[in-house]
């Protein structure tokens, strides 16, 4: 995989942000999970076990659980999203390993995201790499439609400017780079054992796979 990887033709790397920028094996998202959960049950007034069933349907019906309470049951979106990503990440330590990968890989960085701007700058000044992104896409953006619909892509493409036959685009979730692959992009897969982030993992769009991002990036600079 890496020996072929055209690093220095690449003007434009697109990162998502939960498990992506950290792995999924820290359980970081589960914050999130959490308050989501947390959320729906208040909403329907359920329990919490009946809660993530609904919430596991609606994220696999709409894609996030936000666009499924958004469709059925007419909730405001800033509303939820502030309660969900008020997460504590005040544990979190600044990874100086993945700093320096970021620094030393060419061309711009973004972030695409189905969270919020705020949310991802809370994760990224977490961990002391804020700096290195030049764009950050968020579901705001894109009205509310996440990835992998194709308008979520478009408004990115309109905002950022990127030449997406000249980028990568990076992601836990395999369905989420179909697009990506359509439009012109290389296709990196972060692999993950979450049946949700398996599917279309061994589809022709995905077109690299990874542990996760620091063993991506580190077998990059092995290979050059």
């Amino acid at each position: 995989m890496t020996a072929t990887f055209p690093t220095q033709s690449i003007g434009d790397w697109i990162f998502d942000l939960d498990n992506t920028i950290y792995p999924a094996k820290t359980n970081l998202f589960r914050r999130v999970s959490v308050r989501i959960t947390e959320f729906v049950a208040a909403h329907y007034n359920v329990a919490d076990d009946d809660a993530r069933v609904i919430q596991k349907d609606l994220f696999h019906r709409y894609g996030t659980t936000m666009r499924g309470m958004m469709s059925e049951e007419n909730i405001q979106p800033k509303v939820y999203l502030d309660y969900v990503h008020d997460i504590d990440v005040s544990d979190l330590d600044h990874d100086q390993e993945l700093d320096s990968m970021l620094t030393a890989l060419p061309g711009r960085k973004h972030i695409f995201t189905n969270g919020t701007v705020p949310h991802a700058e809370n994760i990224l000044s977490a961990y002391g790499v804020r700096h290195h992104f030049d764009q950050i896409f968020d579901i705001v953006a894109a009205d509310y439609i996440p990835k992998p619909d194709q308008y979520a892509f478009d408004c990115f493409l309109k905002q950022t400017g990127i030449d997406p036959n000249g980028a990568v685009m990076i992601e836990d979730m395999a369905a989420n780079l179909q697009p990506a692959a359509a439009l012109g992009m290389r296709t990196v897969w972060l692999a993950s054992d979450i049946e949700w982030a398996n599917h279309g993992s061994d589809e022709a769009y995905v077109h690299f796979k990874a542990d996760d991002l620091k063993g991506f990036l580190r077998s990059l600079a092995l290979a050059g």
